[in-house]
């Protein structure tokens, strides 16, 4: 199965909702299964650094097949892989990335936001993943 682009805009949909009922403009990030953007979207008044960080978010989140704060466990000081967020481009191993699986429990993409706290970041990306869910189920 292959993520749809009427999938990737249910995502970006429901993160804007999430976002918008808590007043956090965020962008966000879609991306397929082979971590190529499908869908993209940045709020009003989101920050302009959050376009790079909700990307690496969810390249992360595909490229780990976990969500993006899992793999901080591998790549922090005095872990087994330290630099390993220098690999791919460039990881962010923090909050905020999720994967998203088909039916089949196969990684489909990912998708990634960014634009306030950590927390924050993970709250409208759980919105986000409940709207694909929504949609797939």
């Amino acid at each position: 199965m292959q993520l749809s682009s009427q999938q990737a805009q249910v995502i970006i949909d429901g993160a804007q909702a999430k976002a918008g009922e808590i007043g956090l403009p965020v962008v966000i990030a879609v991306l397929d299964a082979g971590a190529h953007l499908k869908a993209f979207s940045r709020m009003d008044g989101a920050v302009l650094a959050s376009i790079d960080i909700a990307k690496r978010k969810a390249a992360t989140a595909v490229l780990f097949q976990a969500n993006s704060e899992a793999v901080w466990d591998y790549c922090k000081p005095g872990a087994p892989a330290p630099g390993l967020e220098l690999t791919n481009g460039g990881l962010a191993p923090f909050g905020g990335g999720i994967p998203l699986k088909g039916p089949d429990g196969a990684v489909i993409g990912a998708l990634g936001v960014s634009g306030g706290s950590v927390q924050q970041d993970v709250e409208v990306a759980q919105a986000a993943l409940a709207a694909f869910e929504r949609l797939s189920g």
